[in-house]
């Protein structure tokens, strides 16, 4: 099967499934792709870059990192995600990392051509403003679970955002095989205080280690949400 082009790969992207055939094309022309490797950094916090990046296959994670190493994950990004519109809006330099999870593959958009594009079609312009507010919802949420919310209320929440619920009753759910160190990445605890978190959860009954390294959430409604 041959390759698709730059512009057919754009028009695959949700955020550009609104663009006609001709601007797909002329936006085609500004774009390249590129691939990045497992835990390559893609944008670096403080920099500026003059372009979007549109991830086409792979996994990246949004992070802040403290004087002593320490990771905050703010959010995580797959296919179809986009890395770089705040900086498109301000041109301001970059307020978070953004690290390849697997190998990734990009469009890298410039941002001259986009603001063209921009100025050309209204319904772009909302999906990227749509896009933007939904990062902001995540980070105000992400923001008051810091502030107001328990380390083990923290790993609850997660653990019920990740699970898969079992029919036909669905009381119980599934969650699949996860890293202590990145749960506590995303929350903003110690993997220590996470694992204590597990086995306690455990040892009261609502949670069941399965054989694969899963979890089986056993009761849910029992579990501190604060």
């Amino acid at each position: 099967m041959a390759a698709l082009s730059q512009a057919e790969l754009l028009q695959r992207v949700p955020l550009f499934k609104c663009l006609s055939e001709a601007q797909a094309q002329a936006l085609a022309l500004a774009t390249e792709k590129k691939r990045f490797k497992r835990n390559e950094r893609i944008v670096e916090i403080g920099q500026t870059s003059d372009a979007l990046y549109i991830i086409l296959s792979g996994t990246a994670r949004v992070i802040l990192t403290s004087e002593k190493g320490r990771e905050l994950i703010l959010d995580s990004l797959q296919s179809g995600d986009c890395i770089g519109e705040m900086g498109l809006i301000d041109e301001l330099p970059h307020s978070a990392s953004v690290i390849a999870d697997s190998s990734l593959d990009a469009l890298v958009l410039d941002n001259a051509a986009l603001n063209k594009c921009l100025l050309q079609n209204g319904p772009l312009a909302v999906a990227i403003m749509r896009g933007m507010v939904s990062r902001l919802r995540k980070a105000n949420q992400k923001i008051a679970d810091l502030a107001l919310v328990s380390v083990y209320g923290r790993v609850a929440r997660s653990l019920t955002s990740m699970a898969v619920a079992v029919p036909p009753d669905n009381i119980t759910a599934v969650v699949k095989k996860f890293s202590n160190i990145h749960l506590a990445k995303e929350i903003g605890a110690s993997r220590e205080m996470v694992s204590k978190a597990l086995k306690d959860f455990e040892k009261q009954g609502f949670i069941r280690r399965l054989d694969d390294g899963g979890l089986l959430l056993i009761e849910r409604r029992g579990m501190p949400h604060t």
